[in-house]
Formats: structure tokens, C-alpha cells, sequence
């Protein structure tokens, strides 16, 4: 894949932004594994899979239909960090294995992270 938006955005992860829009229109719940799993893959690995615009959006349509959401793991995000556009919270033991799934079965290969095998690749919380 050669075509590129920012640094971090190949071809195939902006047809995540539409795998993950398609998903959430259809079940609204399906918004906090999403948020969840795209702040992860942003903060702790810094390989992210949504573009930080729909990341964003995400948040308000959060904000919007907060009184709908009834995931379980609703009760790990804060209105407070829908706001602010950003998650340091506590992740739910499943995220993780729950990102490397969706980058498994939507690219077909190993994330940047998982083929550096080095955790995560901020050099300010390594250094």
C-alpha cells in the first residue's frame, strides 16, 4: 500500500474508519469496544486504527447516545474523557486481545506493534 494520509495512515486503515462507522451504525453499542480498542492501539501502542477525526467523532456520538449505551464496559469510560477526545483509564482485560483480533482478521497480518515486538513504541515512556 503505497497511498498515505498523515504518518501513520495506510490505504487499508482508512477502510477501518469505514469498518468501524459501518458497525456502529448498526448496533450502537458496538461504540464502546470500538473507543476502547482505538485508544489503546493509539496510546499504549502507538500504531492507531482510526483516524484521530473519526476518534473524535466517535466521542460525540458517545456523548449523544450516552444514555443508550448499555455495554459492559461502558462504566470504564467517563463522560470526561469522551470530551476530551482521549482515554487514561483502566482497559478492560479484553481490549487488548480484542485489537489484535480485529487486526488480524481486517488485515490479514501482524499490527506494527506486534512485529516490533517491543510494547509500546513511545520512546517518552521508554526513555
Amino acid at each position: 500500500m503505497t497511498a498515505t494520509i498523515g504518518a501513520f495512515f495506510t490505504e487499508e486503515k482508512i477502510n477501518l474508519n469505514n469498518e468501524c462507522l459501518d458497525t456502529i451504525d448498526s448496533n450502537i453499542q458496538m461504540m464502546v469496544p470500538w473507543y476502547l480498542m482505538a485508544a489503546f492501539a493509539y496510546y499504549e501502542q502507538d500504531d492507531p486504527i482510526l483516524s484521530d477525526d473519526l476518534f473524535d467523532k466517535l466521542a460525540k456520538k458517545m456523548i449523544k447516545h450516552w444514555d443508550e449505551l448499555n455495554h459492559p464496559h461502558k462504566e470504564c469510560i467517563t463522560k470526561d474523557d469522551l470530551y476530551a477526545g482521549s482515554f487514561l483509564g483502566k482497559y478492560p482485560s479484553r481490549v487488548e486481545g480484542g485489537l489484535k483480533s480485529l487486526r488480524n482478521v481486517y488485515y490479514g497480518k501482524k499490527s506494527n506493534t506486534e512485529r516490533t515486538n517491543t510494547g509500546s513504541r513511545r520512546r517518552s515512556k521508554n526513555t
